[in-house]
């Protein structure tokens, strides 16, 4: 068999995504979801693009008071910080592109 029929053989089937799907924990979903939220927000400030990190900040804001009770509060917490250090960043980066 060549390499490409093994490529093939290895697809996953629609089956097996929806089965991985079932697998996944909403709250572990979306603290990566946060996490991911976090990077793009730093990048987005360091490239000057307020109006994005804004919205990546803000969604962050929304989702950690939904993850009480779902994943540990001590990883909770890591992520309340990041989102402070977040918000005096935009606002540091906001006072200088006023200026």
């Amino acid at each position: 068999m060549s390499g490409l029929a093994d490529d093939e053989a290895r697809e996953p089937t629609l089956e097996d995504l929806a089965a991985a799907l079932q697998q996944i924990e909403v709250g572990q979903f979306l603290l990566s979801t946060a996490s991911t939220l976090a990077s793009l927000a730093y990048g987005k400030l360091e490239q000057q693009k307020l109006e994005e990190a804004k919205t990546a900040i803000d969604a962050i804001g929304a989702l950690l008071p939904i993850l009480h009770g779902h994943v540990e509060e001590s990883l909770l917490a890591d992520f309340d910080r990041a989102l402070a250090n977040l918000r005096i960043a935009y606002a540091d980066a906001a006072s200088g592109a006023s200026d």
